[in-house]
């Protein structure tokens, strides 16, 4: 069993393990822990979308919106011209105050959305976190496939903080499976240096320092925190589900 890391969605395709895997979208702050957040309250189905414009339509058919942009809510244009704020933005600890039962949920990011459905063309497709750190290693020990782990970053670059929950699937899945290529070396001996307090060594990171600016310091403070949402959401047909 082989690991592979795609540093972000840019450098996905270029991935040497090209079929019969699983991939696993990796979008810590905050997109991906936002989608265990939602399943964890109870949400029955995430759609996630790239771009703003495809949520308009999920409207008419009951579901709610869920709209991100550098960090932010946003607003939607539907497609009666009106225009409305979005019912959730992107902050996991947000979702966990709500009852989610029942709920559909239409959502896009600025990343982390764009990365889980780059990553629809694996032959499975999983959401990654620390909030279900151990949950997820259970299921691709499990599933015993080679996997790719697709890390969001930040508008195409390179992040830290994904790549540390990269890093910490790579040492829990040591055991079993084999990191494959440079960027899967070098994840692991991050984690390696950063393990003890994740999100201290986080704190150099521009994405943590942009989130403080719009005063999510508990987002933060929550995706740092492993298995606090122990569920594995699979993307099918374009549909994440728990």
């Amino acid at each position: 069993m082989r690991i592979e890391l795609s540093l972000s969605p840019a450098l996905y395709p270029y991935r040497t393990i090209q079929c019969g895997h699983t991939t696993v979208a990796i979008d810590v702050l905050r997109a991906t822990t936002a989608v265990c957040a939602a399943f964890q309250a109870g949400c029955d189905e995430v759609v996630p979308l790239s771009d703003l414009e495809s949520l308009a339509r999920y409207r008419s058919l009951g579901y709610r919106l869920a709209a991100e942009r550098n960090g932010c809510k946003v607003d939607i244009t539907l497609a009666d011209g009106s225009v409305e704020t979005a019912d959730y933005g992107n902050s996991p600890t947000e979702y966990l105050r709500y009852d989610m039962h029942g709920v559909r949920l239409a959502y896009s990011t600025t990343n982390g959305t764009v990365t889980i459905v780059r990553g629809a063309d694996a032959d499975l497709t999983l959401v990654g976190a620390f909030a279900n750190l151990s949950a997820l290693c259970e299921r691709l020990r499990a599933d015993r496939r080679d996997v790719v782990l697709l890390c969001s970053g930040w508008k195409q670059d390179f992040c830290i903080e994904d790549t540390l929950v990269a890093g910490a699937i790579l040492e829990r899945m040591s055991d079993v499976a084999t990191p494959h290529g440079d960027a899967a070396q070098m994840a692991l001996a991050l984690w390696q240096v950063a393990k003890d307090n994740p999100f201290d060594y986080c704190q150099r990171c521009t994405h943590v320092h942009r989130l403080y600016r719009l005063g999510a310091e508990a987002d933060v403070r929550f995706a740092f925190e492993p298995d606090t949402c122990p569920v594995v959401p699979q993307l099918h047909n374009g549909i994440l589900t728990r």
